[in-house]
């Protein structure tokens, strides 16, 4: 008798919007969920990690991570101390840089929790925080690494690939063989034109994909990027200011840092110009580098030669001192969107001297501090109170980490065997419906917006 097979998705997380990746993909055999990432941004999406999951933990089989970002791995711990007890999934970078993160973050929440108590402006008594080193220290032993070129099998139906996405080291595609369909689940979608990484990459066919957006509707600037970040680190050194860079401690604080080598090399900023790192993950994922030198393109010389004449900062009490330095500096500090971290400490001091630029290089989701310079705010609040903005706020584009539009479309319309069914995942509302109405006009695929909590049937197969 032929039995039909049902295959689901659902996410609840990066669903019309770019954060707190949940993708579950429901099958007769096995319930997997594909990144368990955080709510960032705007304060009714940091809520939703308060909230209890709206999946049950417990039934999920298996999980897969496609990279180390927050907004992808973060809620690990909570998916542990909620009932997950299976293997999760990635490649070894991914394993060590989640692992890094995780900690980080941790103690971060912890840092945050313990100051509000101390300061009094918590609304909660006590704050506490969304997990705890202890709650890390447990997920951990579920990590488990493929390497790509590999099928693994994870059932009688059902197989899985990791193929390099760029990104950030480690970052993975993924493609799911199930019921005799390619499932390929994308994750964040690297530059094909990034100097640490290789370009992204992706099996020939796939049946179904679901695609990050998050540049869907943008182009990034093509000026060089050496030129124009010389450009505004010279103008500050005229004035006599300081360049604060907020960073992703994972990928963009390591293609900065080799930029600034490159310049000082070249002779196109002062090679006296102090540079320092204040971001002991940063630090840590820096290293992270040198172990893994199949998933960079520039050799293990070179990548210790450009932290060569980078000041690291391991201890948060000198951050202080560095600020009272009064010769001007280049400072790179995490958080990129600014929403903790050692950065918002030099946002205090930096943000009412006009001398000084606050220089954003990366993506910024509504609702983060980063977004809110950006919209040209004249004040901005940290830690209760509010600071006002007489600082320049510049942005460069070209250096994200992640895919623009036309490099989405490239990744897309090289899936070349047939035409795969495509559904849009971490965009923001307007990025999405853009890209979706793209890929119809130029590449005459049908493209679904995936909202959250939605159960979607990709297929039904008979066996």
């Amino acid at each position: 008798m032929e039995q039909t097979h049902n295959i689901y998705l659902q996410s609840f997380g990066a669903a019309e919007t770019v954060t707190g990746s949940k993708h579950i993909l429901d099958t007769p055999e096995l319930k997997i969920l594909i990144d368990c990432g955080l709510f960032q941004g705007i304060k009714s999406l940091r809520e939703k990690n308060w909230e209890s999951p709206e999946f049950d933990p417990a039934t999920i089989d298996v999980m897969i991570l496609t990279h180390a970002h927050l907004d992808h791995c973060g809620y690990i711990p909570l998916l542990i101390k909620n009932g997950y007890k299976g293997q999760i999934f990635m490649s070894a970078p991914t394993k060590e840089l989640t692992e890094i993160i995780l900690r980080d973050s941790a103690k971060i929440q912890e840092e945050d929790a313990q100051r509000a108590n101390d300061m009094g402006y918590s609304k909660h008594a006590p704050a506490k925080p969304l997990y705890t080193t202890r709650d890390v220290e447990l997920a951990l032993p579920h990590f488990s690494v493929l390497d790509t070129a590999t099928t693994h099998q994870l059932s009688k139906n059902i197989s899985c690939e990791f193929f390099p996405a760029g990104h950030i080291p480690g970052a993975c595609s993924v493609q799911l063989l199930c019921y005799g369909k390619s499932i390929v689940f994308s994750g964040d979608i690297g530059r094909y034109s990034s100097e640490l990484l290789p370009a992204p990459s992706h099996p020939a066919a796939a049946d179904y994909i679901i695609m990050e957006s998050t540049y869907g509707d943008r182009l990034h600037d093509t000026t060089p990027i050496d030129d124009e970040l010389a450009a505004v680190i010279n103008e500050t050194l005229y004035h006599k200011g300081n360049v604060l860079l907020p960073c992703f401690a994972v990928g963009r604080a390591q293609d900065v840092i080799h930029i600034l080598y490159q310049l000082k090399k070249h002779k196109q900023i002062p090679s006296t110009v102090p540079v320092f790192l204040d971001s002991p993950m940063a630090a840590s994922a820096s290293k992270v580098l040198t172990h893994y030198p199949d998933w960079i393109t520039i050799s293990a010389k070179e990548c210790l030669q450009m932290f060569s004449g980078v000041t690291i900062n391991q201890d948060h009490q000198n951050t202080q001192k560095i600020i009272a330095q009064k010769e001007s500096k280049i400072i790179l500090a995490a958080s990129g969107m600014m929403t903790g971290g050692r950065v918002l400490e030099y946002l205090k001091h930096y943000l009412s001297d006009s001398r000084n630029t606050i220089l954003i290089m990366g993506f910024q989701a509504e609702g983060t501090r980063g977004r809110t310079l950006l919209n040209g705010a004249h004040e901005l609040k940290m830690h209760g109170r509010y600071f006002p903005v007489k600082a320049r706020i510049k942005e460069i584009g070209g250096l994200s980490a992640h895919a623009d539009q036309a490099e989405l479309l490239r990744w897309l319309k090289e899936f070349t065997i047939h035409k795969p069914k495509v559904f849009l995942v971490h965009g923001e509302p307007c990025a999405l419906d853009t890209f979706r109405l793209k890929i119809k006009d130029e590449l005459n695929l049908q493209a679904t917006i995936v909202k959250q909590g939605q159960r979607i049937l990709l297929f039904s197969s008979s066996s």
